[in-house]
């Protein structure tokens, strides 16, 4: 493999940024102009490259269009106040890639790729980084299996890739979300724990039927009983229920070690409150709204950062929050985007210069 620091770089002869305006972009609909690729042949990786952002020449036959060998990641980059990028914890992110790729039996990347390749791409997009509140640069790791064969088994090559997309908000408004007890998200033994393109791809008739009745998101049910709390779409959720912030535990490898959760985990015990990783029921859940001690219910991710939950439609009943009395989701939210802002000490040592 050649060195990290040898990728091969090919400038674009033109800049898509002219065309647009950052100060307003939705989430994930534009792209930089330069993109990462390497392809892993003959039991090793190849010579990294960043070119000009450009479609892909795949054969029919290819692998994962059939057999699903794909992840990928989320990561985003800020600009600090002297308008100098960042990126947000994404070393994280890296090890959480290699365990997907190890179940979904993909080869691992490097640190030295996926590191150096991702600062590399920045450093060359930088001007792509928006700096208005709520946007930042989305990045997004990928890998996939390119085999031009057709049959069930682990692929021989593989292309990893990481493209750049300058976004907003996921969510622009607090949401309303529909707790499912028919369809099944992960079961454990699966690759619930893996960032899984399959993963993504399944959830998708659930959430268009909630959204046909107006919801924005759907939570997910244990496969088992439909009685304990998984994911909210795609984030992890949180529960305010007196002075305990309650999230549903990784053990059963049925949710995503989200580097978010990671993070608001942290925050919320640096703010003072009670952090339990355990099994939450629905009956719980309940009966703490009925007491009304159910404060707040938000979910957490990369793409949505901290999404308040306005509603929450379950059973034949509809609970409903008052968001803009809220104070732990908003102060978190803040405090964290104080620190991907470079505004308060990074204390943690979360930002990584690019």
């Amino acid at each position: 493999m050649t060195a990290a620091w040898d990728i091969l770089i090919t400038r674009a002869e033109h800049s898509k940024l002219r065309d647009l305006n950052l100060e307003n972009i939705p989430f994930g609909k534009y792209f930089t102009d330069h993109m990462l690729e390497v392809d892993f042949i003959d039991g090793e990786w190849k010579q990294p490259e960043i070119k000009p952002y450009q479609p892909l020449l795949l054969a029919p036959s290819m692998a994962a269009l059939h057999y699903g060998q794909a992840i990928f990641e989320g990561i985003k980059a800020y600009n600090d106040q002297a308008g100098n990028p960042r990126i947000f914890r994404p070393l994280d992110n890296y090890h959480r890639f290699n365990q997907s790729a190890e179940r979904m039996q993909m080869p691992a990347v490097p640190e030295e790729i996926f590191m150096e390749g991702m600062r590399q791409l920045i450093e060359l997009d930088r001007q792509w980084v928006p700096s208005r509140e709520d946007h930042s640069l989305y990045i997004r790791p990928f890998m996939f299996s390119t085999d031009e064969m057709i049959g069930v088994r682990p692929s021989e090559h593989y292309k990893f890739m990481i493209i750049l997309s300058p976004s907003g908000p996921y969510y622009s408004m607090p949401m309303r979300i529909h707790v499912e007890e028919q369809y099944v998200r992960a079961a454990p033994g699966g690759v619930g724990y893996a960032k899984a393109a399959g993963n993504y791809g399944a959830a998708m008739y659930a959430t268009a039927q909630a959204r046909k009745h107006g919801y924005d998101q759907v939570l997910w049910m244990d496969a088992s009983e439909h009685k304990y709390v998984q994911e909210c779409g795609t984030m992890n959720v949180f529960f305010i229920i007196g002075n305990v912030a309650i999230t549903p535990s990784l053990e059963q490898g049925t949710i995503l070690n989200g580097v978010t959760r990671q993070s608001v985990i942290t925050m919320l015990k640096d703010a003072g409150l009670t952090v339990e990783e355990r099994p939450l029921s629905l009956e719980e859940i309940l009966a703490a709204y009925d007491q009304g001690t159910l404060r707040e219910v938000f979910g957490t991710g990369t793409a949505a950062t901290i999404s308040p939950i306005r509603e929450l439609a379950c059973r034949g009943r509809d609970l409903h929050f008052d968001v803009d009395a809220w104070t732990v989701a908003p102060g978190i939210k803040k405090r964290l985007t104080e620190i991907r802002e470079g505004k308060v000490p990074d204390v943690h040592g979360w930002m990584m210069p690019v």
